[in-house]
């Protein structure tokens, strides 16, 4: 069948989107109506019942005592310890209801979800790590959310297949790692950004296969550089012992150095590496990967945000998704060996055919709009069917959804095919990925549809406050690790543990002043959001648009300005240098 873009009306902002033809056969694969909202209000739909990384006091229904959870007491429904609420001493099957032919179906759903327990952090395979969440194989981890295949890591979002590596955001197969963003094989690399296959590298951005490099942009296989400058060896270790790095005071100097000088080099329009017909950010290794953000390994994906675990294919508008899986549509951390999701959250680890369901998988298959369903097969409501009265069933309620659909206290209407209402997120906006890719203020928070949480003073009572750290590393002995400091941005209250000190000390690196969420919020500060613009290159020829950066080459359009025009995440008010691909590998040393 031929198929021809067609243009819609979002339902929630009511902006213009296109529906492309490859769109239509994805629908048509996996039988799905085409979307009513746009693809970016899709996305914020999805990110809001996305908690990654904090977690709160919850209380324990089989123990009836305190414990750490990614969902706060006003979820409402039951949390277990992850073990208990895997194993067999409870049935999920208990809490089955029959179809209520009066009622939407998502109504029904949603009352069933306030009842079905939850487990508290959502992890498989963990090893000493129960301060980890979302998570999966991980051994000897501490506060490390969204991430897999790690050992001996600490404070850190995305990191995967990494050893002894802390703060850090969206690493993959590196070692010996601190403060670093989007770095894939590297070693002992600290402050630096989107960097690959690097060994001893500070304080740099866009480098590849560099060695013993501070403070540079956009090098290819070089050694001993400061600041983008050859030195001979004993020249470059003069330099970095000069810099006093073991000083807190230092750190932040360079800090701030290395950023003020990288803005004056070009980046690419798109972040990502070794592609084949991609587009969008921070994408590498891929194939046909279309409008996503944050994939490593995918193929044949389109608005797939957090795609980082492959092999993932096949797929559309996910948020967190891979590991061995296909077709998962409109979904929220789905994957792990599975396939044939749609509208979904957090069915993973094994299962296929899940629609509508919550924290389903493992040994499941063929199931509709249940909650927890961890083994057997045709579920519908958490009640089990033959498999004839199983298709049948679920065929009458899809035909029910788009005859009396869900209506959300906002007037958007929920058909089949639509995705959960903001009401059935147990977050409030401000603890989800929501904020990090659309901030809201309060106001305009509830004016969607969602809760706002009020961050409330500190529950510990600080000891001592940041800026009285020794600012030596040398200077610190283990009596810091008694203490509870006040973090200098924004005065919650940290820790320092003794694995981090022992790290600290063992790569001669200073304490650092800002709590965890400061100094996760300062490494995702880096990230580029996922919106798209419009934008023509910045090469006028012989230097930038800002005449800031001189061109090292002649390139392909000459002294004339390059009229090639691309999508970008770097939007036209920001200050950086945006090359087309061309312009910037002929610029790349």
């Amino acid at each position: 069948m031929e198929y021809h873009p067609q243009n819609k009306i979002c339902q929630n902002c009511k902006g213009n989107f296109v529906i492309e033809p490859d769109d239509f056969s994805f629908y048509e694969k996996i039988k799905v109506p085409s979307p009513t909202w746009c693809p970016e209000c899709r996305f914020q739909r999805r990110c809001l019942i996305r908690n990654e990384r904090k977690l709160f006091r919850n209380i324990d229904m089989v123990t009836g005592k305190s414990i750490l959870s990614l969902f706060p007491p006003e979820a409402k429904f039951p949390i277990y310890d992850d073990s208990y609420w895997a194993s067999d001493n409870w049935d999920p099957f208990s809490y089955g209801v029959d179809f209520d032919k009066s009622r939407p179906f998502l109504s029904q759903l949603y009352e069933l979800n306030l009842k079905v327990p939850r487990a508290r952090s959502s992890v498989i395979n963990m090893i000493n790590s129960e301060y980890s969440a979302n998570a999966a194989d991980l051994k000897d981890c501490y506060l490390i959310f969204n991430s897999a295949f790690s050992e001996n890591c600490a404070y850190g979002n995305a990191v995967d297949y990494s050893k002894n590596c802390f703060d850090n955001s969206h690493l993959n197969s590196s070692e010996k790692c601190y403060e670093s963003f989007w770095l894939t094989k590297c070693y002992d690399t600290h402050f630096s950004s989107q960097c690959e296959e690097c060994v001893s590298v500070w304080f740099s951005k866009n480098c590849q296969g560099c060695t013993n490099c501070f403070g540079c942009v956009n090098l290819r296989n070089k050694s001993y550089y400061f600041f983008n400058k050859q030195l001979s060896r004993d020249e470059y270790l003069l330099k970095i012992n000069s810099l006093n790095l073991f000083k807190w005071s230092s750190v932040e100097d360079m800090r701030n150095e290395a950023n003020n000088f990288w803005v004056d080099y070009p980046v690419k329009y798109f972040q990502g590496l070794k592609n084949q017909s991609c587009s969008g950010e921070y994408i590498s290794n891929s194939k046909n990967v279309r409008h996503s953000y944050l994939v490593r390994g995918g193929e044949d994906l389109t608005y797939v945000y957090y795609g980082q675990i492959p092999p993932f294919k096949d797929s559309m508008d996910v948020i967190v998704g891979g590991d061995n899986s296909e077709l998962i549509y409109e979904s929220t951390t789905c994957g792990w060996n599975s396939s044939q999701i749609r509208f979904c959250w957090e069915c993973w680890d094994g299962g296929i055919d899940f629609e509508y369901s919550m924290f389903c998988g493992k040994r499941a298959n063929h199931v509709f709009g249940s909650v927890s369903i961890r083994s057997g097969e045709y579920v519908i409501l958490n009640k089990k069917y033959s498999k004839e009265e199983f298709y049948k069933l679920r065929d009458e309620i899809r035909k029910h959804m788009d005859e009396i659909p869900f209506i959300d206290k906002k007037g958007r209407v929920y058909k089949y095919g639509e995705f959960f209402p903001p009401e059935f997120s147990p977050y409030a906006y401000n603890d989800t990925i929501a904020q990090e890719h659309f901030p809201l203020s309060k106001e305009e928070i509830i004016n969607y549809g969602a809760n706002w949480y009020e961050v409330p003073k500190s529950e510990y009572e600080t000891t001592m406050k940041s800026i009285d750290i020794s600012d030596d590393i040398n200077d610190v002995s283990e009596s810091i690790l008694k203490e509870i400091i006040s973090c200098e941005k924004c005065n919650r209250a940290y820790k320092i543990i003794p694995e981090e000190l022992q790290f600290l000390k063992q790569n001669n690196l200073p304490i650092p002043h800002y709590c965890i969420n400061c100094r996760h919020d300062l490494r995702i500060s880096q990230r580029n959001k996922s919106k798209l613009y419009k934008r023509q290159c910045c090469c006028d020829g012989l230097c930038s648009s800002n005449g800031k950066y001189t061109n090292d080459v002649e390139h392909f359009h000459g002294k004339s300005k390059c009229q090639n025009e691309f999508e970008t995440s770097y939007s036209p008010d920001r200050p950086e240098i945006v090359y087309c691909e061309k312009c910037y590998q002929q610029e790349v040393c």
